[in-house]
């Protein structure tokens, strides 16, 4: 299985921003699509935003217009630029990847596209 290391939480006040990035390793062959999620205790996990392999975005409705996904320039990563944060982003933020045998790959909001999980970084909006 692919393996994900998230990086970049932490705590921030109202209207501040934050960074996540996520590394994926060991995608011995076909093409990623990759994920973030996030979960607070007693709720369900949550879909924040996805990227294709070939960079299109989706985006929840929570987010739209407040946060970016984009793919780094090293191979297999992605960052969620989070802007104008509110104490309701508060939670674990989890990365996600989805690995397709072809050329292209593509994820939606949807938990089931994705088959490898990241262990989360922590984000606390006050």
């Amino acid at each position: 299985h692919v393996q994900l290391v998230e990086s970049g939480g932490g705590s921030v006040q109202a209207g501040g921003s934050l960074r996540l990035s996520c590394a994926a390793s060991r995608l011995s062959r076909g093409t990623i699509c990759m994920g973030w999620f996030r979960g607070t205790p007693g709720k369900e996990y949550e879909a924040v935003a996805s990227i294709d392999s070939d960079g299109s975005e989706t985006y929840a409705d929570a987010v739209k217009g407040r946060f970016t996904i984009s793919k780094g320039s090293a191979k297999n990563t992605a960052f969620l630029q989070m802007n104008s944060l509110n104490p309701e982003d508060t939670g674990m933020y989890y990365c996600a990847a989805g690995v397709c045998a072809g050329v292209y790959c593509s994820c939606s909001l949807s938990q089931y596209d994705y088959n490898s999980w990241g262990r989360g970084t922590q984000v606390t909006v006050s």
